[in-house]
């Protein structure tokens, strides 16, 4: 099952607000440990622990993208790309053709980019460098 599966168990069996609870336990055992009031042995429990949620977390994460990626509806397949698609049509628009048109016209508008669409651009397009780095590393062994 592993270890996705049965945290996924857990949060079935023992509720949503008990699994709450027990992130919040976990949250103020994390701060103890970095406040130092923890003997070294629990900060190396505990730090485990949290590599252990981190991957948890990571793999999850890894699952719904790939979940998407083999959906049988195109816009399940493809909204990631179309929402990287719209920003860099933002981007072409505020940086390439605005400064030109602008020239011979005062009918082109500058296009709204607020900073979380920026941020998702920039984490979408490293996601795509690291994919395919490890794709070609793949490859190469």
């Amino acid at each position: 099952m592993g270890l996705i599966g049965s945290i996924f168990g857990e949060v079935a069996s023992t509720g949503v607000s008990a699994t709450l609870n027990g992130v919040g336990d976990a949250a103020i055992k994390l701060r103890e440990a970095i406040t130092g009031d923890l003997p070294p042995e629990k900060k190396a429990e505990l730090e485990l622990r949290y590599a252990e949620l981190d991957k948890a977390i990571t793999e999850a994460r890894s699952n719904v993208i790939m979940a998407e990626a083999q959906g049988h509806s195109w816009l399940q397949r493809n909204w990631r790309p179309l929402l990287m698609l719209v920003i860099i049509c933002i981007v072409a628009n505020n940086y390439i053709l605005y400064p030109y048109l602008s020239i011979f016209t005062d009918k082109v508008r500058v296009l709204d980019l607020p900073d979380r669409l920026w941020q998702l651009m920039e984490i979408g397009v490293g996601g795509y460098i690291l994919g395919r780095t490890a794709e070609k590393m793949k490859g190469a062994n």
